[in-house]
């Protein structure tokens, strides 16, 4: 298959929970070869949500990938941190930008905002909703707060439990709008809420979305796909979804197996017409 030549470089951006793997799990060994065949052809991103650590635990065989690791961008917390492996140490990355999201909004705004999240995870802790709780429920990323009413040490079972509870109670919905009517009444409403995965919440400042990191390949330059599982306007997924899908290049996915055939059936062939 013959691959024309671009004017702007090609890079494929891939959410990570959902998308490229099932939520917290590692990534297959078919999604590995899948996306070092891909590599070949175009740079790749993962934008997600989460943290570095996060990010490394479940890409890692990926990342150990040679063929990949060249041609790697890790884009964390939306993209507001940016990093790529050092070619030169196996397991390390090299800071490329990092943002403060304290430093953004300010102390005041920002101890506000944590109290309002303390008061409705006590919320959570005294209704009805039998919920197991594992603790680490409010995480600060530094460019984002994640808040998880269950808890970030939740393990796999306690996840899968309340996964099925928030579809049939809405409870993330149900908080989801109490935290924005709370920011409004604080006067602090330029933050975002977006559901992230299956049992939490990213919290950000207003423009801080998934299209943040697209500031780090300017599109004069870059040519940019992207594959998401969260692009309804409730998920974290859903502006650069918006803003990419109108030139069609973004797909969502339901999840990993998908991911591979929007990767055969319409991003190869996208980046072989240079679409």
């Amino acid at each position: 298959m013959q691959y024309e030549t671009y004017n702007r470089n090609p890079i494929a951006l891939f959410d990570i929970d959902g998308t490229v793997t099932e939520a917290r799990k590692l990534v297959t060994k078919r999604m590995i070869d899948t996306l070092r065949e891909l590599s070949y052809i175009t740079e790749i991103g993962f934008v997600t949500g989460s943290n570095l650590e996060y990010a490394k635990e479940q890409l890692w065989p990926l990342l150990a990938a040679e063929e990949i690791r060249i041609n790697c961008h890790i884009l964390p917390c939306n993209g507001t941190e940016y990093y790529i492996p050092d070619p030169d140490n196996l397991g390390t990355f090299l800071t490329i930008y990092e943002a403060s999201m304290g430093n953004t909004i300010g102390f005041e705004k920002f101890q506000k905002l944590m109290k309002i999240l303390i008061n409705l995870q006590s919320e959570i802790v005294d209704s009805d909703y039998d919920i197991s709780f594992s603790g680490h429920f409010i995480q600060n990323r530094g460019s984002m707060i994640n808040w998880s009413p269950i808890g970030r040490n939740a393990n796999t079972g306690e996840r899968s439990q309340f996964k099925a509870m928030d579809k049939i109670y809405g409870i993330r919905n149900t908080f989801y709008n109490k935290l924005n009517d709370r920011l409004l009444k604080e006067g602090i409403g330029d933050i975002i809420v977006k559901l992230g995965g299956n049992t939490s919440f990213d919290i950000y400042p207003e423009g801080w979305d998934k299209t943040f990191a697209l500031q780090h390949f300017p599109s004069d330059l870059w040519k940019h796909y992207f594959i998401g599982d969260r692009c309804s306007p409730d998920g974290n997924d859903f502006e650069i979804f918006n803003f990419l899908n109108k030139e069609g290049r973004a797909w969502e996915t339901s999840g990993p197996d998908e991911t591979i055939e929007i990767i055969e059936l319409h991003l190869l062939k996208a980046l072989e017409q240079g679409e």
